[in-house]
C-alpha cells in the first residue's frame, strides 16, 4: 500500500517564527499586558481614565479574555484599579498614597545600592553608561520619556543585584511612581536626574556603599520634591493605543 507523500520543501508550508511566536496565546497576553503598560508609563493612558474591554480588545485585535488577563497583571502592579461591576481604570493615588510609595521605593533602593557597590562588572558599568547617555538624548523632551529611561534604569540597577524579590519589589514600585508622577509631577528635571545617575554609577564603580546609598536617596528626594499638581487633557482611546498595538504586533480588529 502506497505512503502518503511527504511535504517537500516545495510544498511545505512556511512559518514566519516571529509571527507564530506573536499569534500564540501566551505569546499574544504577555504582548497585550507590555501594550497597556508602557501606554500607561508613558502617560498615554492618563490616570483615572476608564479602560473598556471591548474597545481596547477592538483597537489591540485580541479578545476579552486577554485584556482581562493584562488588567489582571496591571493591577497587581498598582497600575490599575478593578472596580466590581464598574470595570477596570488606570490608578489614581492620591497624594497621600504617593508619598507613601516614595519611601518605600527610597528603602529599597538604599538596599539595591549597598548590594551593588564594589560590584558591578565591567559589562555592567558599560550598560548603565550606555544608559543614560539614551537619558542624555531625551533631555529635551522633558517628559514621558525621560520619566520612562529614568525608571529603566533604576529596574536595571535592581536587576543587576541579582536579587529577584528585591527586584519585583523595585519594578513595582518604580511603576507606581511613573504613574504618580504623571499625575502630580511638573516636567521633570532631566538633566539633574542624568547627572545623579552619573554620580550615582560612579559611587557604586569606587565600591562606597555609603556615598551609593546616599546618592540615591538623595535624587529620589529630589523628584518628590519636584512634584506638583498639574492637569492632564485626553485623548481618544483609539489614538492613544494605535503605535503601542504595532510595537507589539498587534492588529486592530
Amino acid at each position: 500500500m502506497p505512503h502518503p507523500a511527504r511535504p517537500t520543501a516545495a510544498t511545505k508550508p512556511r512559518s514566519n517564527g516571529k509571527m507564530a511566536e506573536r499569534h500564540a496565546p501566551g505569546s499574544r497576553a504577555q504582548a497585550v499586558y507590555k501594550a497597556l503598560r508602557r501606554a500607561i508609563i508613558e502617560q498615554a493612558l492618563k490616570p483615572g481614565v476608564k479602560l473598556p474591554e471591548d474597545s481596547i480588545g477592538e483597537q489591540l485585535g485580541v479578545s476579552r479574555t486577554l485584556v482581562r488577563e493584562a488588567f489582571g497583571r496591571l493591577a497587581i502592579e498598582g497600575l490599575v484599579e478593578l472596580k466590581p461591576n464598574r470595570g477596570a481604570n488606570v490608578a489614581y493615588p492620591t497624594l497621600e498614597e504617593a508619598r507613601d510609595v516614595f519611601e518605600v521605593r527610597r528603602g529599597l533602593e538604599r538596599l539595591v545600592a549597598e548590594n551593588l557597590a564594589g560590584r558591578l562588572t565591567p559589562a555592567q558599568s558599560a550598560e548603565l553608561e550606555a544608559h543614560v547617555r539614551l537619558e542624555e538624548k531625551a533631555h529635551e523632551q522633558d517628559g514621558p520619556e525621560s520619566i520612562r529611561l529614568s525608571g529603566e534604569f533604576h529596574i536595571r540597577l535592581a536587576e543587576m543585584t541579582g536579587n529577584a524579590l528585591l527586584l519585583r519589589y523595585v519594578q513595582e514600585a518604580s511603576s507606581r511612581c511613573s504613574l504618580i508622577l504623571a499625575i502630580y509631577g511638573r516636567p521633570h528635571s532631566s538633566e539633574c536626574a542624568v547627572s545623579e545617575h552619573r554620580q550615582l554609577i560612579e559611587a557604586l564603580r569606587a565600591g562606597d556603599a555609603a556615598r551609593a546609598a546616599a546618592l540615591m536617596d538623595h535624587h529620589l528626594q529630589s523628584v518628590v520634591t519636584r512634584a506638583l499638581l498639574a492637569p492632564r487633557g485626553e485623548r481618544d482611546l483609539r489614538d492613544v493605543l494605535a503605535p503601542y498595538a504595532l510595537s507589539e504586533g498587534l492588529t486592530p480588529s
